[in-house]
């Protein structure tokens, strides 16, 4: 079994897995997996550009463009012009949005909670700190490609 000494294996299956359990979990606050890292995004600074979205969630232009499209036809954002900048427009929370915020983390932090109970403290610590450097690492190889 030679892919469960891959790390890219086992994290894009871990993200999978996730992703199931978190669209499990959301589905009945009307908010898809692909909304949610925009949603903790703007939970913590509302009011942001798409291209800060973008860098910040790092996520691609695309697939941010899309998802804040039906985020706004689902009545979770609004648009706004930006008095900074004529081009460009400022996405907020509706109070929708809002509303779910403590649902919607608590959902998750049960999933991550639960898929990490099998590891201790100290290997969850770990752990973390581990996927953090990779990530790290990845950004620089693809900022550097």
């Amino acid at each position: 079994m030679k892919r469960l000494h891959s790390a890219g294996y086992l994290m894009n299956h871990i993200a999978r897995q996730f992703a199931i359990l978190l669209s499990e979990g959301l589905k009945p606050l009307g908010i898809s997996p692909a909304q949610f890292p925009i949603l903790l995004t703007l939970w913590e600074q509302d009011g942001l550009s798409q291209q800060e979205l973008v860098e910040i969630a790092d996520l691609k232009q695309a697939t941010i463009a899309n998802t804040l499209s039906r985020m706004e036809r689902d009545g979770l954002i609004v648009r706004k012009d930006n008095p900074n900048d004529a081009r460009s427009r400022l996405i907020f929370l509706s109070e929708t949005a809002k509303s779910l915020q403590a649902q919607a983390t608590r959902i998750a932090q049960n999933i991550n909670r639960e898929a990490l109970s099998e590891l201790s403290a100290d290997e969850q610590t770990a752990f973390l700190n581990m996927l953090g450097k990779v990530v790290e690492q990845q950004k620089k190889m693809i900022g550097g490609a």
